[in-house]
C-alpha cells in the first residue's frame, strides 16, 4: 500500500474529478474497526474501489482505499482521512484485510518513533554534517540491540544513561570486555594446528 505520491496529488489539484470519481463508486467495498482502551476509542473505516483505478491512469494500482480514523479522547475527537492506493487485488486483499495492513504500517513505524526520538532524543540531535549522524544512528542501533538482546527495559538504561555519561561509558566498555570474554570463540574457517 502506497499513500498518494505527490505528484499524483498535484495532478488532481485544481482540476474537476474523471467521470469515475465525481460519485461514489458502486462497487466500494468497506470494512470498520472500534477499538477502545487506555481512555480512548478509536474508529478506523475503510471504504475499497476498483472502479476508479482507470481514472487514476497510475501503472499497478489495482485498488483505491478511503480510510478514515476518529479519534476520542477525554472528549476531544480528532478525525482524519487518508487516500492509499494499492497493488494487491481484491482477491489477495479484502477491505478488511487493507485494513489490518494500514494499521500494522503505522504501529511499526510509531513503536520505531518512539524507542529511537523519545528515549534517545534522534530529533533533538544537532549532529547533521559529515558522517557523524550515520556514526550516531549505528550507534544508537547498536545500543537497542544490546538492549534488545539482553532483555533490559529500554525506558531505564536510557535514564541511566543521560544521568552519567561517564559511567555509561565504563560500563559499556566494561559489558564490551565480559560480553568478549565470555562469548563462546568465533571460528574463522581456517584450521590451525594445536
Amino acid at each position: 500500500m502506497t499513500l498518494f505520491p505527490p505528484e499524483l496529488v498535484a495532478a488532481f489539484q485544481g482540476q474537476p474529478p474523471p467521470p469515475a470519481l465525481d460519485r461514489p463508486p458502486p462497487d466500494r467495498e468497506s470494512a470498520q474497526t472500534v477499538e477502545k482502551g487506555h481512555g480512548r476509542i478509536e474508529t478506523r473505516r475503510i471504504i475499497v474501489s476498483r472502479e476508479v483505478v482507470p481514472a487514476l491512469d497510475w501503472p499497478g494500482v489495482a485498488q483505491v482505499c478511503r480510510i478514515e480514523r476518529t479519534r476520542e479522547v477525554k472528549g476531544a475527537i480528532s478525525h482524519e482521512i487518508v487516500y492509499v492506493i494499492t497493488s494487491l487485488d481484491r482477491d489477495h486483499a479484502s477491505p478488511a484485510a487493507l485494513l489490518a495492513l494500514a494499521r500494522d504500517h503505522w504501529g511499526i513505524e510509531n513503536r520505531l518513533h518512539w524507542r529511537r526520538d523519545v528515549l534517545l532524543s534522534e530529533d533533538a540531535s544537532r549532529v547533521r554534517s559529515g558522517a557523524v549522524p550515520q556514526a550516531m544512528a549505528m550507534l544508537r542501533n547498536t545500543m537497542l540491540g544490546i538492549a534488545n538482546l539482553f532483555g533490559a527495559p529500554l525506558p531505564a538504561v536510557c535514564m541511566a544513561c543521560a544521568e552519567d555519561r561517564c559511567a555509561t561509558i565504563a560500563t559499556v566498555k566494561n559489558g564490551f570486555l565480559w560480553m568478549a570474554l565470555d562469548a563462546p570463540p568465533q571460528r574463522s574457517g581456517k584450521v590451525t594446528a594445536s
